[in-house]
């Protein structure tokens, strides 16, 4: 399964790759990532590649073959399209973060997905994130809509296992609940 996580700087996508490659590990699967960062630090466009199973060559995936596309951000999502394979999957989180993206009206890029994806997830991973304690978990609350949209290959117990093996305690609590929806 090819996994394409985009969104900007400080949204967590990095983070929500390592959780995945975690997810794989755990089924003995061979897994690869690979980070397109740029100007990730001032708010930039950040791109994670995820590539689990024994057909995976390269780390980073050419266009046209991501099974899923899990977008933090929706003009992201417009943007990252391309690597999207026809008839692959796509969860988006609908609150807008225009830092570099710069100003543009959120429902054209939601329109655009939906007239262009046929199988969408559209939510609020960052409203979840924010009913759970911390916003900072919108990449939780993405990894866990997917789980749960089935689009994913990973259940929310897989997902959850992760972040027991991977966050530090103080961080755990806020990462489960976002990850379940509650």
């Amino acid at each position: 399964m090819d996994i394409l996580l985009c969104g900007v700087g400080g949204q967590g996508t990095v983070l929500a790759s390592k959780l995945l490659a975690q997810c794989a590990t755990a089924k003995g699967l061979p897994v690869h990532t690979a980070e397109t960062i740029g100007m990730a630090q001032r708010g930039g466009c950040v791109a994670s590649h995820v590539r689990i199973g024994e057909d995976t060559a390269a780390p980073q995936l050419p266009f046209g073959t991501a099974d899923l596309l899990i977008a933090f951000e929706p003009a992201e999502a417009v943007r990252s399209l391309p690597y999207l394979k026809k008839g692959g999957a796509a969860v988006v989180n609908t609150r807008p973060l225009q830092a570099v993206t710069g100003n543009y009206d959120p429902a054209e890029m939601l329109d655009y997905l939906t007239a262009h994806v046929a199988s969408l997830t559209l939510c609020d991973a960052t409203g979840a994130a924010e009913r759970c304690g911390n916003s900072k978990a919108l990449n939780s609350a993405l990894l866990g809509e997917a789980a749960r949209a089935g689009v994913l290959g990973f259940d929310v117990s897989e997902l959850c296992a992760a972040v027991e093996a991977l966050l530090p305690e103080r961080h755990r609590a806020v990462n489960l609940a976002a990850i379940r929806g509650v």
